[in-house]
């Protein structure tokens, strides 16, 4: 069994990332993220990762998506819900499995041969040692999973497993943050935290886009003296074990009923640290789009979108109406995904107070 932010490997050397938690029988949904050179080169100078001799390659955007369409569309799985293919992998086709929580317990029995790993150790020990959390609740992903960082460039990608845990986190990083020597800092406390040049959401701004990361507290800086650099350090949320419920029947049917603008007010956000995050909703104002009355949730695909809103505030949230159907009941969701009008897409607080730093 495999859970998201878990990597496989195909026969190609292909790497693949699971996403989220429903996948159909014998399969997994994933994320396409590196292949090799021998497969694929990218103009981005962003994309290269070195791991030894060889060279990777990452797929930013629509490439992956694109990649395998075109070359690999065996590396798909179908999903009866919606009755189409999306990019997958099937048990039978896994040459090699990477959990990041294993891979962690690896780096962590090392000794540090670089200064980013240097700078992991320091982090897991700080954190560990203020939060009363254990290492074995942490895992990496990103370069460091997969071997292939850069000592001088490289992010620290870190995973949060289970909510208890990631709310006695989000604790201690508030406190972490207000002090004034901290090494660790909110990243987004900085003006210069979000890049104008790549801004491309047309109903969600880059000011907007600031406030609600900086109060998430999972995005954060640390400034490493030894390195002489600013290194960002993520937290990403991801289920214990105990935690999972694959979704996923082949008796359910989602059905696209067109596009809605609405305002709602979040009732339940337990889920929306994860992928997808899912906001249990009150549907208070239809501004656009087919009027339905039983819009149960928001479930979003889109990585700016997690944990974006609590219990009891107001979003704005445009995106795809679908109906669900089980052999028990049917209702309709706002779905936030990858698709044609991606950018047009928002869910964002309509009064959003700003958080204390």
């Amino acid at each position: 069994m495999l859970r998201d932010r878990d990597a496989v490997l195909v026969s190609e050397d292909i790497i693949f990332r699971v996403y989220g938690y429903f996948h159909p029988p014998g399969g997994y949904v994933c994320d396409v993220e590196y292949a090799p050179s021998e497969i694929f080169r990218s103009g981005n100078p962003k994309a290269p990762r070195q791991a030894g001799s060889r060279v990777f390659y990452k797929f930013y955007s629509d490439e992956g998506l694109r990649f395998i369409l075109r070359y690999y569309p065996k590396y798909t799985v179908y999903y009866r819900p919606l009755r189409r293919r999306l990019v997958g992998v099937y048990e039978r086709d896994i040459r090699e499995m990477r959990r990041p929580d294993v891979r962690l317990r690896r780096l962590l029995r090392e000794e540090p041969r670089d200064e980013l790993l240097r700078a992991l150790h320091f982090v897991i020990d700080m954190i560990t040692s203020r939060s009363g959390l254990s290492s074995g609740d942490f895992g990496v992903f990103g370069s460091l999973l997969h071997g292939f960082h850069h000592p001088r460039f490289s992010d620290i990608d870190l995973i949060i497993y289970g909510g208890r845990e990631l709310r006695r986190l989000l604790e201690m990083l508030k406190d972490i943050y207000r002090e004034r020597d901290s090494p660790l800092r909110n990243e987004f406390d900085a003006p210069e935290a979000a890049e104008k040049g790549c801004w491309r959401f047309l109903n969600y701004s880059l000011e907007e886009f600031q406030a609600h990361q900086r109060r998430k507290m999972i995005y954060a800086i640390l400034h490493d003296e030894e390195a002489g650099r600013q290194i960002k350090v993520e937290f990403e949320p991801v289920k214990k074990w105990c935690e999972i419920r694959n979704e996923y029947s082949d008796q359910m049917r989602i059905t696209w009923r067109g596009w809605i603008r609405s305002v709602a007010k979040i009732r339940d956000c337990s889920e929306g640290p994860y992928m997808p995050s899912i906001y249990e909703i009150e549907l208070l104002k239809t501004l656009r789009g087919p009027r339905v009355s039983d819009v149960r949730r928001i479930i979003s695909y889109v990585e700016e979108f997690r944990m974006q809103a609590e219990e009891d505030e107001e979003v704005l949230v445009e995106g795809n109406l679908e109906e669900v159907e089980t052999p028990n009941e049917k209702f309709h969701q706002i779905t936030l995904t990858h698709g044609p009008r991606y950018y047009e897409q928002v869910l964002k607080v309509i009064h959003l107070e700003s958080p204390m730093r």
